[in-house]
């Protein structure tokens, strides 16, 4: 099998270097286009690959975001105006669109049923005027509640990227059931992957203890025999080396879906340059939500992700810092977290906070499409995050000191704080500065990234795949996308395939 399986790799290597000579395209050694004009991707020693990132997004990518039907519209008012938003949010069976004008906001508003969107039209503006400075929780209610008992996982070892594998009674799972595959962390794999450092050592590090479990969200897509296939791939392998991993059915009552805010301008007063650590939007427990075509200004944390957060779209976002605050260095603008999140053209532009950090738990795919900051660029918070896409974007504030892509192991790449991040890529990225280091057993991937690959400390650099020449095809996510649904998926999400320079 492993001979045949070397062969079709050779094969296919070969076929795409002829194609792409052809047309005089630099193609990358790990993920690269065939005859067929399909990615093919080049397996590790234990099959583990590049994931099909394809599925990160409102309804697992590639599908136009609504345009809720319009079921109340509300004009600014002197004074406060988070009662009568909140009245209109709490009877709401569609879009709540505020008109033109400045809405002050004292208090925080609350989004928590399905079927809800918060629309500004243009000249929308929303003024925070209470403290701490907030706006916005879109936040179902619990989390995952397990049916039954466990399956056990029976292969000994499923590479990263797979989607299939085999459990003890499969008979009792079919297409549709919501899973989660949990994954023990255990003491031998925190001292393997060098996350038992003492918290005198490394305060960042309490998030992955022994005993806890990583939980992956899916949906069983086909089940054959004992052979069970999921609708997304795995962002980490699992290692039975390691834990005993296993499948359970979930339910999630509380968790909603179909929600979204767009549209609006948010500001606030800067009368106070040291500003608590309050997100200005906070979406926990949602599937299938959005927030696109915003303006947030001064603020210092902007959006929040949490981890009961699963097929999330944000786009078009664009966060400003016009004045430096003094407030705790740890302010991020997008903080992602939960499994299929897209982050898609938003910017960030000033000086003030790191833009955009991923935390520990989250499960790929989480992709950073097309997204660019002035100053920082995109890391892991602390330990253990899988699946991590950063495609494409322009991040030219980074230093040698502190590089603005951090595939790494913690946020400012300094070793002997575990490893933060694995099997997750950078492709075609522009920045003056890259860590990407290789945890134990794990891959990270630097691909067509225009800038410097730094190393620091005695850790070891991840893949470099030509450094300093842009790969094709242009976008591995729009192209994965293509791939799996077709060109219509591409343009129902703004993109051209021509402007994308698709296979």
């Amino acid at each position: 099998m492993r001979y045949w399986r070397t062969l079709n790799i050779v094969f296919w290597t070969m076929a795409a270097c002829i194609l792409c000579s052809l047309y005089a395209q630099v193609i990358s050694g790990w993920a690269f286009g065939g005859p067929d004009h399909r990615l093919h991707y080049l397996p590790d020693g234990h099959g583990n690959t590049i994931m099909d990132f394809s599925a990160a997004g409102y309804r697992a990518g590639g599908v136009t975001l609504p345009s809720a039907a319009v079921c109340q519209r509300l004009h600014p008012v002197d004074g406060d105006n988070t009662a009568r938003i909140q009245a209109a949010l709490d009877r709401a069976a569609g879009a709540v669109v505020l008109e033109a004008g400045d809405y002050d906001l004292a208090g925080n508003l609350s989004m928590t049923h399905s079927g809800i969107v918060l629309r500004g039209e243009k000249g929308a503006r929303i003024r925070l005027t209470g403290k701490p400075h907030s706006f916005l929780e879109i936040q179902g209610s619990g989390t995952w509640r397990e049916e039954g008992a466990p399956a056990p996982v029976l292969d000994a070892f499923v590479p990263a990227g797979a989607s299939r594998f085999r459990i003890r009674g499969a008979t009792e799972f079919h297409p549709g059931d919501h899973v989660l595959v949990l994954r023990p962390v255990t003491a031998p794999w925190i001292h393997f992957m060098g996350i038992d450092v003492p918290a005198a050592e490394s305060p960042r590090q309490a998030s992955t203890s022994a005993g806890s479990v990583i939980s992956t969200d899916r949906i069983i897509d086909s089940v054959e025999g004992d052979l069970v296939t999921l609708d997304v791939p795995l962002s980490d392998a699992l290692d039975s080396h390691f834990t005993a991993s296993s499948l359970v059915r979930y339910s999630f009552p509380g968790r909603i879906a179909e929600v979204g805010v767009e549209g609006l301008r948010i500001t606030e007063a800067f009368d106070d340059p040291v500003i608590p650590q309050q997100a200005i939007v906070r979406m926990d427990a949602v599937e299938d939500g959005w927030i696109r075509d915003l303006e947030i200004e001064t603020t210092q944390n902007g959006i929040v992700i949490g981890q009961a957060a699963k097929r999330l779209s944000l786009t078009n976002i664009h966060i400003s810092h016009p004045k430096a605050h003094l407030g705790p260095a740890e302010a991020v603008d997008f903080t992602l977290q939960g499994t299929q999140i897209l982050l898609d053209r938003c910017r960030v532009s000033g000086e003030d906070s790191w833009p955009v950090t991923v935390r520990s738990g989250a499960t790929g795919p989480l992709v950073v499409l097309n997204s660019s900051a002035a100053h920082g660029g995109v890391a892991p918070d602390r330990p253990w995050t899988t699946g991590l896409l950063v495609d494409g974007g322009q991040f030219p504030g980074g230093t040698e000191r502190n590089p603005a892509i951090l595939l790494a192991s913690s946020p400012n790449g300094r070793s002997g704080q575990g490893w933060g991040i694995g099997w997750s890529v950078a492709w075609n990225v522009t920045s003056p500065f890259f860590l990407v280091q290789q945890p134990p057993g794990v891959l990270n991937w630097c691909i067509g990234c225009m800038g410097t690959a730094v190393t620091i400390g005695g850790s070891p650099n991840g893949v470099l795949d030509s450094p300093g020449a842009m790969v094709f095809p242009s976008s591995l996510y729009l192209q994965q996308l293509r791939d799996r649904l077709g060109p219509d998926a591409i343009r129902k999400i703004g993109y051209s395939e021509g402007a994308a320079k698709l296979l």
